[in-house]
């Protein structure tokens, strides 16, 4: 059976060629079999309106980062690699999870979680805001602008105020900071905490990079010289534009544990 074709179409047929279902030259097809192929649509003009033949239906890249807020290489990789791939593709073809914990410990004292990051209390101070960020957003591409401003600012902890001025005036900045300084945020890591404790192979430094459920030796180097690239090979759909080409970059030595 042809594909159903929207009734905006038809519409558009009755008005430019009544009766006799043919808008455009070169155009040999009856209105019903506009929607039958990305070619025949193309012919008669027609593709913007035949939802099915949208960018095929090719499952989005999954890019995982396992990061700690303070650590120098993790906020490198997430500017200027992760930041600019998700800006420059679209939705459907990259699906970023963000995981600040990094090389962080944690102890339950009276059934209350505490946290020891690498970095300092700081540095667990900052896993924490981005954490409860992403927890009051929801929304990705909300909260991601967000992490961003306050990853690339010259305070990770200081900027959140502005950050959301900026990136997303919608979120409560009490509800955030409720968040941090209560149960919720703590529990928030301790999830992330197990998620980084499951990795298998077993994190060794971050920025931890996972791609498509896999951490290799290869993947990683080649998300940290060009996440852009990486992305655009694996995608099995319609390449995006921003697929035409991109630099590599010399990344800078991650955070060992």
């Amino acid at each position: 059976m042809a594909p159903m074709v929207p009734l905006a179409l038809l519409a558009l047929v009755a008005l430019l060629a009544p009766g006799l279902g043919v808008a455009f030259p070169g155009c040999d097809y009856p209105a019903h079999l506009w929607c039958s192929s990305r070619e025949i649509a193309i012919a008669c003009q027609a593709e913007s309106h035949c939802t099915n033949l949208s960018r095929s239906a090719a499952a989005p890249v999954e890019v995982s980062l396992y990061y700690e807020s303070l650590c120098p290489a993790c906020r490198w990789f997430l500017i200027q690699e992760l930041f600019t791939a998700w800006l420059l593709l679209p939705a459907d073809a990259v699906s970023i999870t963000l995981v600040p914990y990094g090389n962080a410990e944690e102890r339950n004292v009276s059934g209350k979680w505490h946290f020891q990051c690498q970095h300092g209390p700081e540095e667990c101070l900052g896993n924490m805001i981005e954490t409860c960020v992403m927890h009051e957003a929801k929304n990705f591409s909300t909260y991601f602008p967000v992490i961003f401003c306050l990853e690339s600012g010259s305070s990770v902890t200081k900027n959140l105020e502005a950050c959301l001025q900026i990136y997303a005036p919608q979120l409560d900045g009490g509800r955030i900071t409720a968040c941090v300084q209560g149960d919720t945020g703590a529990a928030l890591m301790h999830h992330n905490a197990q998620l980084t404790e499951a990795l298998d192979p077993p994190h060794q430094y971050v920025p931890w990079i996972v791609i498509n459920g896999k951490h290799t030796d290869e993947l990683q180097a080649q998300a940290e010289a060009s996440l852009l690239g990486l992305i655009c090979r694996l995608y099995q759909g319609e390449k995006p534009e921003a697929c035409q080409g991109s630099a590599a970059q010399k990344a800078p030595a991650g955070c060992k544990r």
